[in-house]
């Protein structure tokens, strides 16, 4: 078989596991197509870029210097969370790897390593043995129920006006002028899909304002 058509199953392999890693586990829980794009575009072209330069015998320090260059690399028009941050990271490790092992024929443990990599990844995506849960800061406008024998009523006030699961509720600075508080809810994630829209507004560091109190 020719160099360019061992290069090609070679990518198509790598490629097949990545589909499978950010359509089929990721994109199922978070749809959130930009995030894909970049997860697949980097592992195909981290993994194009690490087999020609073994073809050409270049120095396996060359790749490790590259991934070391890709695994630091940030967006700078969107802060990215750390969990899609860890999916970018897992994308350049995976085509280091592949590469190398398809490259030198190991194709029972490129399944088996592939593999494992899929699964763990599909079962902490799914919880199991963890619990889920997320923060959310928001400014509360009703602040006679701060007190410490009225919490009970501050979380079910929360939990109709937010459509959150709240359990828990951090109290931050008090403006007593403006008769308002910040909090930080923390909640469990039920339905991960279902609150992606309230996590996103979360990570870019935007403060939902509550309803105002009515007069």
């Amino acid at each position: 078989m020719s160099e360019w058509l061992t290069l090609l199953l070679n990518a198509s392999l790598n490629l097949l596991v990545a589909i499978i890693i950010v359509r089929g586990i990721y994109y199922t829980t978070t749809p959130e197509r930009h995030f894909a794009f970049a997860f697949l575009a980097f592992n195909v072209v981290t993994f194009f870029v690490l087999s020609v330069l073994g073809n050409i015998e270049l120095s396996l320090g060359i790749g490790f210097g590259l991934f070391a260059i890709f695994s630091v690399l940030r967006y700078r028009t969107e802060e990215m969370p750390i969990r899609e941050m860890t999916y970018l990271f897992t994308m350049i490790a995976l085509p280091v790897m592949n590469a190398s092992l398809l490259n030198n024929g190991f194709l029972e443990l490129f399944i088996l390593a592939n593999g494992l990599v899929a699964t763990i990844l599909f079962w902490l995506e799914r919880g199991w043995g963890f619990r889920q849960d997320s923060q959310l800061r928001v400014t509360y406008d009703r602040i006679e129920l701060l007190a410490p024998r009225r919490r009970a009523e501050l979380i079910a006030d929360l939990r109709s006006r937010t459509g959150l699961p709240v359990y828990q509720v951090t109290v931050g600075k008090v403006d007593l002028v403006r008769d308002s508080a910040e909090l930080i809810l923390t909640y469990q994630l039920q339905a991960r899909a279902d609150f992606v829209t309230v996590s996103a507004a979360s990570r870019v560091d935007q403060t939902p304002r509550m309803s105002e109190r009515s007069q």
